[in-house]
Formats: C-alpha cells, structure tokens, sequence
C-alpha cells in the first residue's frame, strides 16, 4: 500500500509537469510563467522556494542537540530572506524587463557582468540542489525496496522530466499540490505527538539549560560575528538567486510580488516551527532517534506511528523535497540557457533559447545527481550554496540599485574578491570568524577599489535608480 502511493504520487507529478506543458509557448512561459500567477499560486510558489531538506531534515536534527541558537540559520534567516525581498527588492526588479538575475546585471553594468554574473550563479546552486537530491534519495531508499544512489537517481530524473515539460508552469502548479500535502501532513503530525505530552511546563523545563536562547551566550565580538552570519548566509545569501527572483517575478503585478512574498515569508517562519517542534516531542518520547541522523522524523513515523499517517508524513516530506529541487533547477538551468548560450547564438530566436534551456536542465541535474552521489552531507551542502551568493552577488546588486556612481568595473572586482577571498577563508585557512565576513568585506573593497580607478562613464536607465 505505502509503496503504491509513493509511485502513484511520483507519476502524478508527471502528469501535472505534462498538463502544464501545454501552457508554455515561450522563454517567458517557461521561465517566468508568462508573469500571471494570481497572490495565492505565486504565494505558494515563493513559500516552497526554501522548504526542503533542510527544513524537514537539518534544521530539527540540529535543533534537537543544539537548541534554538543552532537554527538561527534555518528557518529564521530564511524566513527572512523572504520577508526583506517582497519589503525591498521585489518593488525595485519587478518593473525591469529581465527574466534572470543575470539580465539585471547586464542592464546595470554590462555583458561583462551579465557573464560573470552567470559563471557565479550557476554553481553556487549545484550544493542546494545536491542537498535535495541526498534527501530524495534517503527517503526513496526508505521507502523502497532501492539504494540512496537508485533513490537520488530517479528522484532526479523525475523532476527534471516535469521541470522539462512545464518549467515555471509544472512548478506552480505541483507546488501548490505539494504545500497543501505539506502543511496538512506536519499539522496533523505535530498534533498527534502534542496530545502525547500530559504537562508542557514540565515539558520545557526538562530541556537542557539555555537550550530556548535566542542570542549569543558569550557576549564577545567572535560569537556575534557567528550570529550575525547565521542570519546573514539565507537571509541576505537567498536575495540575489535566481530561484527566489524567479517565483517572485512570476507574479501578474508588482504589488502581488510584493504581498506575496511577505506572506510567503510569514507563512514560512510559521510552517518551519512544525518539524522542529516534531523533533524535540519526538526524542523525548523516543530517546533511541537520538542515534538517528538526517532521517530522525522520517524513523520517528515508520517506526512509531500507524499506517495512514505515515502515508500523510511521507507525502509532505517527498512534497517538501519535489517542490524546492525543481525550482532549484530551472533557477541556474535558465541563467545557463538565457545569459550564456543565448549570447553565442547567431540567430536567437524564442525557440532555440527555449530549447537551449532545456538542455540546460538536463546538463545541470546530470552535474548535481554527480554530486549529491559523492558528497551526503545535506547541512554542509547548504550552507555552502547559500554562502557562495551572498559572497560574491550581494555587493553588487545592492551597489546596483542604490549607488548611481558603481561602476562595471567595481562589478567585476566584488564579483571575483567576494568569492576568492571566501573560498580561501573558507575551505583553505578557516579560523574562528566566519568565512562569509571575509567575503563581504572582499566583495565591497572590489566594488570600491574598481569604481575608485575605472568609474562609470554611462550608467544605463531603468536599472533600479
């Protein structure tokens, strides 16, 4: 029976990706779905841009051992991520005639940018992404009679057929299923594990001591720089990606991009606290998932609840997981397609864009399930993917929109200083300073030293000025 609706509810997905094929009928439709979504799809649709495998995996593991502090990251910076992009930067992108974040960089400082723009965007998707794959895997693997690999293989292939067919189009509208599965499966979930706890003041006096702490428990400049990275790696690092601007701008009206960020985000902040609040019931009744790693809720339902909720849970953790890999796809798939093989094309007609983005669907999920195979890490991998933007696109973007002097060589320098410099700190001398800070500072000594020795000659109109 449970094997019957994991494969019923894969192949339903593939009939919605089919249905909204017949939607698409340019790059626009593809990408951006025609820019039509009414507030509750594009709502929907922006919720889900985050809700993955870290929400539903990482973030109550390292809730569960280390309390409140250890998801500052995930889902509070996430959450607010989303709330600062439908307050700011969705009324300063929505007017412009861009289908990528890479188009806007194009407009404001040039095809130079546009194409770094683009070589740094592609990549820092590929650890999100593989972190869903890992997920999908995990979750097949335990669900069917089948290795992580096999999981992590079709997982793949199933998403990147529906992203195929329908693009923006296939995502909205299995988003929409999904979020709906979703926020019924934790809601009933949370309250049959919430009827099993008699006292809860008792309840949250037996956490360990500061385990509820909000802010940092030294008071000294090294654990507020941890902090402040904490929020900053999603919260600001989610701004300039193309998946979130993507969904966003997907929206029919500058307005309802706006309100339908802020509720995403709202309902993001409100969603998030369900599979930690799971988690920590969970070890509680059932200290042996101490041992559990990324699967802890998942072993918690197979092992411990009946058969219809287990049923319900798994169809929100596999809705989680399809709706947040496919728009993590088509996000670095359209850069590819729209700002660094549309430029080579002779001849650039709609058509040949589109298929060139579909193409690079395939190319991207090919490079991703390689990477999602080699390295399991799913925490590791997302805090890498959002670090890498942050790093190198949020000087720039923001020099873009509200400095009139930011020249196209103070773009390029941010760009390549934010990310060398990170990568450095990051993975060849780390120390106790987050690395992200040694990129931020980097990114905007780029963007001042460039715009300081080769200013602007001509700052181009329409750009966020």
């Amino acid at each position: 029976m449970l094997v019957s609706f994991v494969i019923f509810y894969l192949l339903l997905n593939l009939v919605i990706g089919w249905w909204a094929s017949k939607k698409v009928h340019s790059t626009q439709d593809f990408i951006l779905a025609g820019r039509s979504l009414p507030f509750a799809l594009a709502t929907m649709v922006t919720f889900a841009t985050w809700f993955g495998s870290e929400t539903m995996l990482g973030a109550p593991r390292e809730f569960v051992h280390g309390g409140v502090l250890a998801i500052i990251e995930e889902p509070f910076g996430a959450a607010l991520g989303l709330l600062i992009v439908g307050s700011i930067y969705a009324k300063k992108l929505y007017p412009l005639p861009v289908l990528t974040f890479s188009d806007y960089f194009r407009i404001r400082f040039g095809a130079m940018s546009e194409k770094l723009s683009a070589i740094v965007m592609i990549p820092s998707y590929f650890g999100w992404i593989s972190a869903q794959l890992v997920a999908l895997g995990m979750t097949l693997h335990l669900l069917l009679p089948i290795t992580t690999e096999m999981g992590i293989v079709i997982g793949a292939v199933l998403v990147m057929t529906y992203t195929l067919l329908g693009g923006m189009w296939s995502i909205t509208i299995t988003d929409f299923l999904h979020n709906i599965i979703l926020i019924v499966g934790l809601l009933f979930l949370a309250y049959l594990l919430m009827d099993k706890i008699p006292d809860w003041g008792l309840f949250i006096d037996q956490q360990p001591p500061g385990f509820f702490r909000f802010i940092p428990k030294e008071n000294t400049w090294v654990d507020w720089l941890t902090y402040s990275a904490a929020w900053m790696t999603i919260g600001l690092g989610s701004i300039p990606q193309q998946d979130i601007f993507q969904r966003v701008m997907s929206a029919k009206s500058v307005k309802i991009a706006s309100k339908a960020s802020l509720a995403a985000g709202m309902m993001y902040l409100s969603i998030a606290m369900l599979p930690l609040l799971i988690a920590l019931i969970a070890v509680r009744l059932y200290p042996s998932l101490l041992a559990e790693d990324a699967l802890l809720i998942p072993n918690l339902v197979m092992k411990f609840t009946p058969y219809g909720v287990q049923i319900l849970f798994l169809g929100a953790l596999l809705s989680a997981l399809l709706s947040t890999t496919s728009g993590a796809i088509l996000a670095p798939a359209s850069v590819l397609g729209e700002n660094l093989l549309k430029p080579m094309l002779k001849k650039p007609d709609d058509k040949k864009v589109l298929f060139y983005i579909r193409i690079s669907i395939v190319l991207v999920t090919g490079a991703c399930i390689w990477m999602a195979i080699t390295r399991q890490n799913i925490f590791e991998l997302v805090s890498e993917a959002s670090a890498f933007s942050l790093v190198s696109l949020f000087i720039p973007l923001n020099a873009g929109l509200w400095w009139k002097k930011a020249s196209p060589m103070g773009s390029h320098l941010s760009m390549a200083a934010g990310l060398l410099v990170w990568i450095y700190f990051n993975f060849i001398n780390p120390n106790d300073i987050p690395s992200v800070w040694y990129g931020l500072v980097a990114s905007m000594v780029g963007l001042l030293v460039g715009t300081a020795f080769y200013p602007a000659n001509l700052v181009k109109p329409n750009a966020g000025q």
